[in-house]
């Protein structure tokens, strides 16, 4: 009596395919998941609201004159990088080591279009590692100390690699948005 084998390769494709399957679930299910936040919002919010976020960065820009220096770089209110990947931002970035692994020094000036000082902002202020949630550091007004015209706040970052910084200032109405992707050498 002759044997045929052609149902036991269909069966074993059958069954690798399934549990390939079942690994597949499995593996997605224990990998956690870490929503965008750009610009501290929700990216289902930010898909509606971008151009409302690029009109207020406008309008903040043409009521004050805005500097953040980081470390030793002094940039202006930009949300450019956003539009950057990671790979392009490593290779041709004026953004690109920025910040240190360690001790680094975040001072900001905003001042009005006739040079006054404005000490009453609101500051949402975020570093964060552009693949986790891991290393998100939070920091509001309260943690930023004004002295000598500036808001000051020293951060420690753990390591090395990329940062993305994500801010808000709001002054009564009006609020301006910055966006920086960096790297920490």
């Amino acid at each position: 009596m002759k044997r045929n084998y052609w149902p036991l390769l269909f069966i074993g494709i059958f069954s690798f395919t399934f549990i390939m399957i079942v690994w597949t679930v499995y593996s997605a299910i224990k990998t956690p998941v870490h929503e965008d936040e750009s610009f501290l919002k929700k990216y289902h919010v930010m898909d509606d609201e971008f151009n409302n976020v690029v009109s207020s960065n406008t309008k903040f820009k043409e009521r004050y004159n805005f500097n953040i220096k980081i470390n030793d770089k002094s940039l202006p209110l930009i949300i450019n990088d956003v539009f950057l990947s990671q790979r392009v931002i490593e290779e041709k970035s004026n953004h690109k080591k920025i910040f240190i692994n360690g001790n680094n020094n975040i001072d900001i000036v905003i001042k009005d279009k006739n040079g006054i000082i404005q000490e009453n902002v609101d500051i949402s202020f975020r570093i964060s590692r552009p693949t986790n949630h891991n290393n998100t550091m939070d920091f509001t007004t309260k943690d930023f100390i004004f002295m000598n015209d500036k808001y000051s706040i020293k951060i420690d970052l753990p390591l090395k690699g990329n940062w993305n910084v994500t801010a808000t200032f709001k002054i009564g109405k009006e609020i301006g948005y910055l966006f920086i992707k960096s790297d920490a050498i």
